[in-house]
């Protein structure tokens, strides 16, 4: 959504959200003037795990040690220009991390950076590596979602859309632009390729646990799709469930073969409602949990789960979310 409407869902979050007395939900504020966290990625130890914020920063969080910096996109994150940004402001010289995940054979960090494209950041963090910033020589106008096959090391990301920037989404929104792809990157040959196109608000992607498919959502359309990797219907695609409200990042759910979904009822002014989704690879609804009484009206990114807990990202707020199960 355009600056403005970053604005108001931050105020909205901050004035009904931060508020929640919920003795299941616990409240991690982000620090330095940051913003945002909207994706999560889990270290193979299970203790920490690794959030992009605003101003371009990756900051890993441990209960010992709370949020730390781990890595920056550009060298101009580390600078104060970077420092309390809200939404998109800047990010095309400060970076604005989207979708994470980790390999784990390898430690490595890929972040799909939403102006500055894919990236990469080693086991120790620091500056990031851009991978690539285009493919078949047209540049990325709007990275959103990413995710690792867990089985081969191969990373999937979606573009939000190929003819507006994120500063444009809600005019993105507006058009109901279907110009979204899904890209493979494989590590092996450095090759970047389109996999999907037309997607109406390309958000979240997730690999299964076994390799065999990638689930895609269109945020515009409220619809997710399946890509299939391997198996009799390989690069095929097909529809998989319309019944999750403006769906965005999707994740895993371990080895169960089920998928949490952030959504939102997005209306004309602002997104509503907020509530993460589970369902099974075949679409069907598991469960619904509401989150109105912790984030208010904002735009809850992502929930990934983890020995019990819910983590739970936005776009704008100020705090990542963690609920207990």
């Amino acid at each position: 959504m355009t600056s403005s409407l970053f604005v108001i869902s931050l105020l909205l979050s901050l004035s009904s959200a931060v508020f929640s007395d919920d003795a299941s939900f616990q409240k991690l504020p982000v620090p330095g003037k940051r913003s945002g966290p909207e994706s999560f990625a889990f270290d193979t130890t299970g203790k920490a795990f690794y959030t992009g914020v605003s101003g371009g920063k990756i900051l890993k969080y441990t209960p010992e040690k709370g949020f730390e910096d781990f890595a920056q996109i550009t060298q101009t994150s580390n600078s104060s220009l970077c420092y309390g940004l809200i939404g998109t402001a800047l990010a095309g010289k400060c970076g604005r991390p989207a979708g994470i995940a980790f390999n784990p054979k390898t430690g490595d960090l890929y972040v799909a950076d939403a102006p500055l494209g894919l990236h990469v950041i080693p086991p120790a963090g620091g500056l990031a590596t851009k991978i690539a910033d285009s493919v078949d020589g047209k540049p990325f106008k709007f990275l959103d979602g990413l995710d690792v096959d867990p089985t081969t090391g191969v990373v999937y990301f979606t573009s939000f859309s190929s003819k507006f920037s994120p500063s444009q989404v809600f005019i993105a929104v507006g058009l109901k632009d279907a110009s979204g792809k899904l890209f493979k990157y494989d590590p092996a040959t450095k090759a970047v390729t389109v996999l999907m196109e037309g997607l109406s608000g390309g958000a979240g992607c997730a690999v299964s646990s076994d390799g065999s498919f990638v689930l895609v959502s269109e945020f515009i359309k409220s619809n997710i799709k399946r890509y299939w990797i391997t198996g009799p219907k390989a690069g095929t695609i097909e529809d998989v469930t319309s019944s999750v409200s403006n769906p965005d990042n999707i994740r895993r759910i371990g080895s169960t073969g089920n998928f949490w979904v952030a959504s939102v009822k997005n209306k004309v002014i602002m997104p509503t409602d907020p509530s993460a989704v589970k369902i099974d690879s075949s679409g069907k609804v598991l469960q619904t949990i509401f989150l109105k009484n912790e984030f208010g009206n904002t735009l809850v990114s992502e929930a990934n789960e983890l020995d019990g807990k819910l983590y739970i990202g936005t776009l704008t707020g100020p705090f990542a979310g963690i609920m207990k199960l």
